[in-house]
């Protein structure tokens, strides 16, 4: 039996802690320097210039600078004193110290489960993608020690149980409500930590060869099925059509006499076609009727071909392209019986 694996997930999560250096440490290191190398030349002694760099030092890990974007949890003595941020702020060095940083953009966690099984016993590799925002920067600094983490273990987890409460066909059909229900689970074991959760997109369900090649089948005779029940119900239709049809010709021999005329001549106008006309239509048009329509068809054919537009020089016609269509007669002795005893 299939195990189920969680893959480690890819975060975009910024580095919660970082360097404080900036353009206006630099320039308090470089001030308080300079100051301490004039106080050495005046005095003659090197302590001034000691002392300068010791104070610049000091000074230069005092201004901060968070960008717009950013919140930086302040502690003094390790207790916790508030958020600074954005733009400039001091500190005092050995008192306060920065625990974290924390981005409040949006920021997406990809994740994925391979071999989970679904509620029908079917394993799937489902890969996901999660977009969330630390909405409460106190929460996400001081409720859990690594919130990145956090929220990327939430989400497998609540990945696994989506998927062993649901069926394979819900899970292909109904991602939709498949998404907005892991949603609603990963929200609501991140909120405590200050972290909201906008929505998740399942970007690939994969299910076993074997299974694939299975429903492919099962797609394709549902196809053929629900194509000859067209078919036949085509049929029914023309069934009806032609009873009323014969209802029509039924009671006038004339029309049946023109649709008889009207088919013979539809086909005699195909190029080298044959026709085996039954007897009962030579009854009833007459030899003579006949010709005419084949002779009328021939023509109408051939015409057909000289006015047929030419671009350049045409290829030469085959020994049959201008043969007339030909019509096979009943044997004349078996129209008309023979005279006499």
């Amino acid at each position: 039996m299939p195990g189920t694996d969680l893959i480690p997930a890819v975060s975009s999560t910024p580095t919660q802690v970082k360097g404080g250096f900036n353009v206006l440490a630099a320039g308090a290191l470089t001030g308080l320097t300079a100051v301490g190398a004039a106080a050495t030349m005046v005095f003659d002694t090197p302590l001034g210039i000691a002392a300068g760099v010791v104070a610049g030092l000091l000074a230069a890990a005092s201004p901060k600078i968070a960008r717009q974007w950013e919140r930086a949890v302040v502690l003094r003595f390790g207790k916790y004193v508030g958020l600074r941020g954005p733009g400039i702020f001091w500190v005092i060095p050995g008192v306060h110290s920065i625990s974290a940083w924390i981005d409040q953009r949006t920021i997406t966690t990809s994740f994925s489960a391979e071999q989970t099984l679904t509620a029908d016993t079917v394993p799937v590799n489902v890969d996901a993608v999660l977009f969330w925002t630390v909405y409460d920067p106190e929460k996400a600094a001081l409720e859990v020690q690594d919130y990145g983490a956090a929220v990327s273990w939430a989400a497998q987890t609540g990945l696994r149980d989506i998927i062993g409460r649901t069926s394979l066909a819900e899970l292909l059909k109904g991602r939709v409500h498949v998404e907005k229900e892991l949603q609603a689970l990963i929200d609501q074991r991140t909120t405590p930590w200050g972290v909201t959760v906008h929505s998740v997109e399942m970007r690939d369900v994969v299910i076993p060869a074997a299974l694939q090649d299975a429903m492919s089948r099962e797609a394709q005779a549902a196809r053929e099925k629900q194509a000859r029940i067209i078919l036949g119900q085509a049929e029914v239709e023309i069934a009806k059509m032609f009873e009323e049809a014969s209802h029509a010709y039924r009671d006038n021999p004339t029309a049946l006499q023109l649709r008889q005329m009207n088919i013979l001549y539809e086909g005699l106008k195909q190029k080298g076609g044959m026709m085996v006309v039954p007897s009962s239509i030579v009854d009833s048009m007459g030899p003579a009727g006949v010709m005419s329509m084949t002779a009328l068809a021939s023509q109408q054919r051939t015409a057909a071909l000289q006015e047929r537009p030419s671009a350049g020089e045409l290829p030469p016609a085959s020994d049959d392209a201008d043969e007339p269509a030909r019509l096979q007669l009943p044997d004349p002795a078996s129209l008309y019986p023979p005279v006499g005893g």
